[in-house]
């Protein structure tokens, strides 16, 4: 541990890991990598001698850190009312290989990210590290200053938050066959299948990029139905299908150059939520995703 080289190197290994944590609290890659650098910066000016456990060791790191960007994002935005969605995660499902699907499979959907932006930042904490990471309510406690007890509970207040959201199928195949069932009814002007796929009380939401118009959201299988067949003639021509947080969806634009990214939550055979992302501040990180190469800590 010492050495730095060996230091460097074991922060590497963990960085995954870590940057998988970060954003699973705050939604953000850029955010996510800045929590993760900033580990690396701590953990520079410790005493490394007296850290055991490494993993450990900067999982709590990273949890402070984001748990401190959480309330302020909070305090910046409340006074607020538009609408939030996550930086989403993209890969082309024909180019997944083995170790692209493992990573997908790891990541955290879309629904789920949405209903964390609605608790507080230590419920948030105590459910992602606990239920998502297995990390003991013992150190989530230390992180937050509160007792174990204290962490459990606010995990099991989470938990009920979380569970009474749309809880996406298990089976993979048949999100697919949903999602691409409905795409084929937006592009052909179906509304009667769109009808018959979407939920009845499907979300849909919209985040476009700032300063052109108003985030929003629609509810109701009619209104969300006649809202796609008024935009599909100038968006699904141009969408290719994508895996998005591990579930069916698709991307407008090019991999390069993705302009806007849907992504879907299937319940029950049926869409029940619909996910439009076209802030570009959003998608920038995106063309990084399928090329990523080890990155040397800063110094």
């Amino acid at each position: 541990m010492r050495d730095p080289d060996g230091l460097a190197g074991a922060f590497e290994r963990l960085r995954p890991y870590l940057v998988s944590v970060g954003y699973s609290m705050l939604g953000s890659v850029s955010d996510a990598e800045d929590a993760v650098q900033e580990s690396w910066l701590r953990l520079r000016r410790s005493s490394t001698s007296e850290i055991g456990d490494l993993r450990a060791w900067l999982t709590t790191v990273v949890g402070r850190i984001c748990l401190d960007m959480l309330k302020a994002r909070r305090a910046r935005r409340e006074d607020q009312a538009d609408m939030w969605l996550p930086e989403p995660l993209i890969a082309e499902p024909a180019a997944d290989g083995p170790e692209d699907q493992a990573v997908i499979a790891e990541s955290i959907g879309l629904a789920l990210l949405i209903v964390l932006e609605s608790l507080t930042p230590t419920e948030r904490l105590a459910f992602v590290l606990h239920d998502v990471f297995a990390v003991p309510f013992d150190n989530i406690g230390q992180i937050m200053g509160r007792t174990p007890e204290a962490a459990r509970q606010l995990a099991s207040r989470a938990r009920r938050r979380v569970q009474a959201a749309p809880q996406p199928d298990p089976d993979l195949p048949a999100q697919h066959r949903a999602v691409d069932a409905f795409l084929a009814a937006a592009r052909h002007g179906d509304f009667a299948g769109l009808l018959e796929l979407l939920a009845p009380d499907v979300v849909l939401r919209f985040e476009p990029e700032p300063g052109t118009i108003a985030p929003f959201e629609i509810t109701g299988a009619d209104a969300v139905a006649r809202h796609i067949l008024r935009t599909a003639p100038r968006f699904l021509p141009h969408a290719v299908p994508a895996t998005v947080n591990g579930s069916p969806g698709a991307l407008y634009g090019t991999w390069d150059q993705p302009l806007c990214i849907l992504g879907c939550t299937v319940t029950h055979g049926k869409i029940a939520e619909i996910h439009l992302i076209a802030n570009r501040a959003k998608l920038r990180h995106l063309r990084l995703t399928f090329t990523p190469g080890p990155t040397q800590p800063s110094q």
